[in-house]
């Protein structure tokens, strides 16, 4: 059972806060101040903070609420904080919300609403517990570690960054690495996959939209660069992002405004941005679903992280790491891979690069009868694998070139056709044949 403690001088406020709570069998304690609060932490394991902002100095400041989070930081209480507040101090929330707060409630709150609220933040605060561990970027190499360094000297600015590499690198990782070694980390770095959003959500997602602005916009919603502000913002597949939002964006990172959807009033937020992309922006551009200049203000600084096949000198110590978060969330003991499961992994190529290595060393903690991983119990399709060992060794501009040409003579001499297999746009290929001089003798 989960426990709230609901902080709130008014009796009435926490009483009706527990009969909702308590109905969904959510155990509840009670401080009727911040001081009475803490005391409280010292004595009870609570799961989630119920937090009024105003007590007895005043009524609307809203400073011993944000007092209270600053506490909690000082303290390294990580318990995650759900504030309440009225429809009149929207922004005394979204100040909480910087500080710390996961989550805020307009009084008079409507029960689904308290209940969806505290149900999602216990759920989120659960996930973010079962894999803080593996949202360590982990490096093995001298490159992996150069590649570090690099990023640490990076964080230390407020230069926009751009990571690179295929799904399942660890962009995100990356990303939070960054923002934990940042002047910024003392604050939440806020995320958002421009992938999960609805095209037409996307505005309201990044700059949040008024009570009423459209139709189905029944409450306020905070956009994440307000939240992101003196923070950092992590924009996830940034290719994804509709060419119409790419100039508001644009404008906020020029000048730092935007306005909430249905409010002509200008805010501002000095959030750094970190994006990530699996895609091609140079290719984007040229097909006009990308604007050049957002990338200029997008790339300041470029990491690229590289794809496991090119990692295999790390993949023991991955695979090691992986075994000892699976065996321990499912209860075995630390688990190993034999030498012949080894190399059957190192042969894959991984197209879903760490990422799917993490899955299928789950699968064969939960599977394999053994302490130790024998080949049977690595369930990966070897015919996926590249014959390596039948491929020349030759430089990426010489592995294009060839590719490029054997394309093209495969589809007989169809240009326009066999830039549509590479996945090339008309002009991209053109450009390419011009550059390696690639010279086409039949149409």
């Amino acid at each position: 059972m989960k426990t709230v403690l609901i902080v709130d001088d008014l009796i009435d406020v926490r009483l009706s806060a527990r009969i909702v709570l308590e109905r969904h069998e959510i155990r509840c304690l009670e401080a009727e101040h911040p001081a009475t609060a803490l005391a409280c932490l010292e004595q009870e394991k609570v799961d989630l903070i119920l937090l009024d902002m105003n007590f007895s100095q005043d009524t609307t400041s809203g400073q011993e609420g944000l007092a209270f989070l600053s506490n909690l930081t000082e303290r390294n209480i990580n318990i995650p904080v759900i504030v309440i507040t009225g429809w009149a101090k929207i922004d005394l929330a979204v100040q909480a919300m910087q500080n710390g707060a996961r989550d805020f409630i307009e009084k008079p709150w409507k029960n689904k609403r308290l209940i969806d609220a505290v149900k999602n933040v216990i759920d989120k605060s659960e996930s973010t517990l079962n894999i803080k561990e593996q949202s360590i970027f982990w490096a093995f190499s001298e490159t992996s570690h150069a590649l570090l360094e690099k990023a640490k000297r990076i964080a230390k600015t407020d230069a926009n960054i751009l990571i690179t590499g295929e799904n399942g690198t660890g962009k995100s990782m990356l990303a939070t690495f960054i923002h934990q070694h940042s002047p910024r980390a003392t604050k939440d770095m806020i995320s958002v996959n421009m992938a999960a959003i609805p095209d037409n959500l996307f505005e309201s997602e990044l700059f949040g939209h008024r009570k009423g602005a459209f139709t189905d916009a029944k409450e306020h919603r905070v956009g994440r660069f307000t939240l992101a502000n003196n923070s950092s913002l992590f924009l996830d597949e940034v290719g994804c992002l509709p060419l119409p939002l790419q100039a508001k964006l644009l404008r906020v990172l020029e000048c730092g405004q935007y306005e909430e959807v249905g409010c002509s009033k200008s805010k501002h937020s000095n959030a750094r941005v970190i994006s990530a992309t699996n895609a091609n922006l140079d290719e984007l551009i040229e097909e006009v679903k990308f604007r050049r200049d957002l990338l200029f203000r997008l790339n300041t600084l470029v990491i690229e992280l590289l794809p496991l096949r090119a990692r295999l000198d790390e993949l023991a110590e991955f695979a090691s790491q992986f075994l000892t978060l699976h065996s321990r969330k499912y209860g075995r003991d630390i688990m190993t891979l034999s030498g012949q499961a080894l190399n059957k992994l190192k042969e894959y190529h991984w197209p879903g690069n760490i990422r799917e290595l993490s899955h299928v060393l789950e699968r064969a903690v939960i599977m394999a009868p053994n302490k130790t991983i024998e080949v049977q119990d690595i369930q990966i399709t070897q015919t996926n694998k590249q014959p390596m060992s039948h491929v020349p060794l030759m430089s990426l501009e010489q592995a294009e070139q060839k590719l490029i040409t054997q394309a093209i003579t495969h589809f007989d001499g169809n240009v326009v056709k066999a830039g549509e297999f590479l996945g090339l746009s008309k002009s991209a290929i053109y450009r390419r044949m011009d550059k390696f001089n690639i010279q086409v003798t039949s149409t």
